[in-house]
């Protein structure tokens, strides 16, 4: 019957035509080199790279997996859509979009991923204090997702944290602390975190003040704020919350550290973050 009638075809395309497209300001897409086509809560098919650093422009016409008027989760814990593991977009409060790994098998909630490194990963670690801001590496594989995000994200609820270990043999263990926070970048990041559950040991918060990392600000390269006589960034390879200088070290290249589990020889890490829950 189109073929029949040109103004319905002419319709037809004007309808197509006017169908709402939408810019996508993802600030840290090409920094942690995200493959548009694996996010997993906008549809391939509809989107079309921008000249602009991490812009996309996205169809809402006939896409179920675009939230409406743009909610796009705040975290991990809220995609309640598509539930398998990978690359999503998250908005946190006040903040533009940006892409992060979540985790969605583990638990009923999300774990938002805010580092995974290897013993044989292609980053260095080696990174300054601005690009351990915005983050860095690759967001399928290693990568850091950056302070400031790391910051904007934990201050929007109160959440708990996970680092993930693997030892030499690969063996499993973890390590969490029901409450998880960092200061803002004037008070250096500093890391806040509650009580120690689990089995990889408690490498975090020490009372040796040599070795603790809870209230601890962030070090990099360039920017000092550890408690040693020297910069521990510069000494042992990669950014971290150093006191003089560490019991736990995941940001390195070829050494991860965990305690006594495994000192300098771990195969793996991850940190992970969602929502505290309570009895």
């Amino acid at each position: 019957m189109a073929a029949h009638c040109p103004r319905l075809l002419l319709l037809t395309g004007l309808l197509a035509l006017s169908a709402p497209v939408f810019t996508l300001e993802i600030h840290n897409l090409n920094i942690l080199k995200g493959p548009t086509r694996a996010i997993r809560n906008i549809h391939p098919k509809h989107l079309k790279a921008d000249q602009g650093k991490g812009s996309l422009r996205h169809s809402r016409d006939s896409d179920p997996q675009l939230p409406e008027a743009h909610v796009w989760p705040k975290d991990c814990s809220e995609i309640t859509w598509n539930r398998v593991s990978g690359i999503f977009i998250i908005q946190p409060t006040g903040l533009h979009q940006i892409v992060v790994y979540c985790d969605l098998n583990s638990t009923s909630e999300g774990w938002t991923v805010l580092q995974r490194n290897r013993h044989d990963t292609q980053i260095t670690w080696a990174e300054s204090w601005s690009t351990y801001k915005y983050g860095f590496g690759n967001v399928q594989n290693e990568y850091w997702l950056g302070t400031e995000y790391i910051y904007q994200i934990a201050k929007q609820k109160v959440y708990q944290v996970r680092f993930v270990i693997h030892d030499s043999s690969g063996t499993m263990k973890y390590a969490d602390y029901n409450l998880f926070g960092l200061e803002d970048e004037s008070k250096g990041y500093r890391l806040r975190l509650g009580s120690y559950t689990g089995t990889a040991g408690d490498a975090m918060t020490s009372n040796n003040p040599s070795t603790v990392h809870d209230n601890m600000k962030f070090t990099a390269k360039d920017l000092d704020q550890d408690t040693y006589g020297g910069n521990c960034a510069s000494s042992h390879g990669g950014g971290w919350w150093y006191s003089a200088c560490y019991s736990a070290r995941l940001n390195v290249k070829g050494s991860i550290t965990w305690g006594s589990f495994c000192n300098g020889n771990c195969q793996a890490s991850a940190i992970l973050i969602k929502p505290a829950t309570y009895c």
